[in-house]
Order: C-alpha cells, then sequence, then structure tokens
C-alpha cells in the first residue's frame, strides 16, 4: 500500500486493541470475571455493549438527531426493565430542539437530559426531567415539547451545560412484557428549531470519529466502571443477599430515573432454595420487579417469566403480594425463574409514589414446602 494509512484504519485497530485489553483485564482477574462462576454473562455483555456502541455512537450526530432504541430483547445493558422501552438521542446544549410524539398507551413516559455522555461516554448526571404530567397531551395521546433556547411557560426543557443526550423512558404496565414485542414502538420525532443541511458525506475522518466513538463507548461502560467491591453505593442497594433497603428516589445519579423509588439487592440461593418476597404495591404510577445479572442485563423475558408488575401480580386475599424467585416453578403465583442461577440483581422500581413505598422483605425458604 501506498501513502499514509488512512486514519479509519488507524481508529479501527485502536478498536480491536480495546477489546482485547476487554477480554484481558474486565473479563479477567482483575474485575473477578471468572470467580463469580459467569464469565459467559460478562463475554455476552460486552458483545451487547459493542452493538449498542455501534448502533448508537457511531454515526452519532447532534445537528441532525433521531431517537433509537437503546435497548431490545437481545441487546441488553445499563439496567434494562422488560416493562419498559428506552429511546435516545444526541443534543447539544447550544441548540433547539422540537419533539413531536405519542403516549401510545404508556402508563409513564418521560425525557431525562443527561451530560457527558457526548462522543460516546458514560453520562455523569441527569440534569433535568420532563415528564408526561409535566406537558399538553391531546386526547390521542399526541404531544409537543421543546428542548433548550430561551424559555417557554409551557411544554419545555431546558439543555443545563453538558447537555448531551435526550434518554426517554416509556413505561407500560401490561401482563406481558412490552419489551418481548419486537413491533412495539413509542412514536418519538426530534428536530432542531434552527433549520440544519445535510451532513456531508462521509470520509476517512468522519469514520475514524465514529470508530473512536464506539471505542469511547465500549470503554467507559467496561474497564472505565468500578470493580466489585469498589464502587460507593448509594442507600436504596443492599451488598446483604435477599434483603432489600427501603426505597429511594436516586436523585441526579446517573442514566437513573428521577420520578422512580428504587431498591435494589443481590439474591443467593441454594438448588433447593427459592426466595419469598412479601409487601404491598403502593399507590403510583407503575410498580415492577424484575432480576439481572450481575452485568445489569435481564434475564431472559421474552421466554421466562423473570419479572412481575401489578398487572402480572396475582394479590393475597389482603392486597398484599408473595412473589417467588425459585430456579423451578414452585406451583404457586407469582413465580420470578432464576434460569437456574444462583446468584443475580433484584431490582425494585416504583415511579411517582404517593407517601412512603413500603420496603419488601425477602425470606429465604425451601422449595420442598411450597409443594407441602
Amino acid at each position: 500500500m501506498t501513502g499514509p494509512e488512512p486514519e479509519a484504519r488507524r481508529a479501527l485497530h485502536e478498536l480491536i486493541a480495546l477489546l482485547q485489553e476487554v477480554d484481558e483485564r474486565y473479563l479477567g482477574d482483575e474485575w473477578s470475571a471468572e470467580a463469580f462462576g459467569d464469565l459467559a454473562d460478562g463475554f455476552r455483555s460486552v458483545a451487547n455493549t459493542l452493538e449498542g456502541g455501534l448502533v448508537l455512537a457511531f454515526d452519532s450526530d447532534p445537528e441532525r438527531p433521531f431517537f433509537r432504541p437503546i435497548v431490545t430483547r437481545t441487546r441488553k445493558m445499563l439496567g434494562d426493565n422488560p416493562d419498559a422501552l428506552y429511546y435516545t438521542a444526541p443534543v447539544r446544549a447550544d441548540r433547539t430542539y422540537r419533539v413531536t410524539g405519542n403516549l401510545a398507551g404508556c402508563a409513564y413516559l418521560s425525557f431525562t437530559v443527561e451530560t457527558g455522555s457526548d462522543e460516546g461516554g458514560y453520562s455523569d448526571e441527569t440534569a433535568g426531567v420532563l415528564r408526561d404530567r409535566d406537558f399538553d397531551v391531546a386526547p390521542d395521546g399526541g404531544f409537543e415539547v421543546f428542548f433548550g433556547g430561551p424559555s417557554r411557560d409551557r411544554n419545555w426543557l431546558g439543555l443545563a451545560r453538558g447537555a448531551s443526550e435526550l434518554i426517554v423512558r416509556c413505561y407500560v404496565e401490561d401482563a406481558i412484557p412490552v419489551a418481548a414485542d419486537p413491533n412495539r414502538r413509542v412514536p418519538l420525532y426530534i428536530e432542531p428549531v434552527e433549520p440544519i443541511g445535510p451532513p456531508a458525506p462521509w470520509d476517512d475522518a468522519s469514520v475514524a470519529a465514529g470508530l473512536r466513538r464506539v471505542t469511547r463507548f465500549v470503554r467507559t461502560r467496561t474497564l472505565e466502571q468500578a470493580k466489585p467491591g469498589e464502587r460507593e453505593q448509594p442507600s436504596w442497594v443492599s451488598t446483604t443477599p435477599n434483603s432489600f433497603p427501603p426505597p429511594e428516589l436516586p436523585g441526579t445519579f446517573a442514566f437513573a430515573a428521577a420520578d422512580a423509588a428504587y431498591s435494589m439487592a443481590p439474591y443467593l440461593l441454594a438448588p433447593d432454595e427459592a426466595l419469598v418476597m412479601t409487601g404491598r404495591w403502593p399507590v403510583c404510577v407503575f410498580a415492577s420487579v424484575s432480576i439481572w445479572n450481575r452485568y445489569l442485563q435481564t434475564y431472559d423475558y421474552a421466554h421466562r417469566p423473570v419479572s412481575r408488575n401489578r398487572a402480572s401480580t396475582t394479590l393475597e386475599a389482603d392486597g398484599s403480594f408473595r412473589i417467588v424467585i425459585a430456579h423451578e416453578d414452585p406451583g404457586i403465583p407469582n413465580w420470578i425463574d432464576t434460569e437456574g442461577r444462583a446468584f443475580g440483581m433484584v431490582f425494585w422500581r416504583f415511579f411517582l409514589p404517593e407517601g412512603n413505598v413500603e420496603t419488601p422483605q425477602g425470606t429465604v425458604v425451601k422449595v420442598a414446602d411450597f409443594r407441602g
């Protein structure tokens, strides 16, 4: 080959080198990957993260944004949810955007402004939220809202300094997980208020820039994440298996929904054990519990019952619930399937709760106790 090496080739080699480093470090002893016995999950998580980088970051353009699904039933990361559809679009703090859409049957829809996630980066803060309760919605579910630019009396949210991304959370509380349906969509359209012409044709420099965004996307979600035991956990996260902390709002925690009271704890179960979780669903707009692996990926909600919301929970006579996490169907209502995994994460969400949320209680029992 004659002439200088293409910048795109150098960028591709950087991505390949990063994947090699991820293999050696993130999927190695440094992150205790093999010690947890879930190395296959680690490789799958890296594959999903790489797919996410290619889909979401490679051709990201805040001048000409459009909404893309963040996760799917096969691309899982960042603590996805069977009952939600998530979308993202890149933005710039010095631009004004018009968004039109439709609630499409959602129990809750919100836009959050993330900062620091430009060029494939990882959000460092949630810097604003606009809920469906905060803007005008037509009888058919349609709406129009604005982001950035001069302040408006209604249907508007400012873009803070460093604003880089809009994330849309669309929660649907049905008996069948909405995310399991590949054809389910929430219509959303974003456009800059000031006209923007077409982009320049792709060239060596722009392809290289896209590949480097992918590299940063993968790096910030693997090697730049805290190692096991080193992350300072928020108060709503328990490190004690099978014991849940009081649900709390997350504040400005990055990539978190400001309106949701969260509670999370690991479960740890022997082959003949089950975790019985009891409590009462609060008055709120949405509530659910789901389970993840250590890499914050939901289990297979398309083919197994790995979550429960209020629509898919059978209540006791007194209105309380009893939800059972077990390796096999115990033969009673509200089973959550572990897929045979002895260890995982249990995550509770309660959106816009009224008053205090009752803390779910967990008790480990023998599966034989259910079968008499």
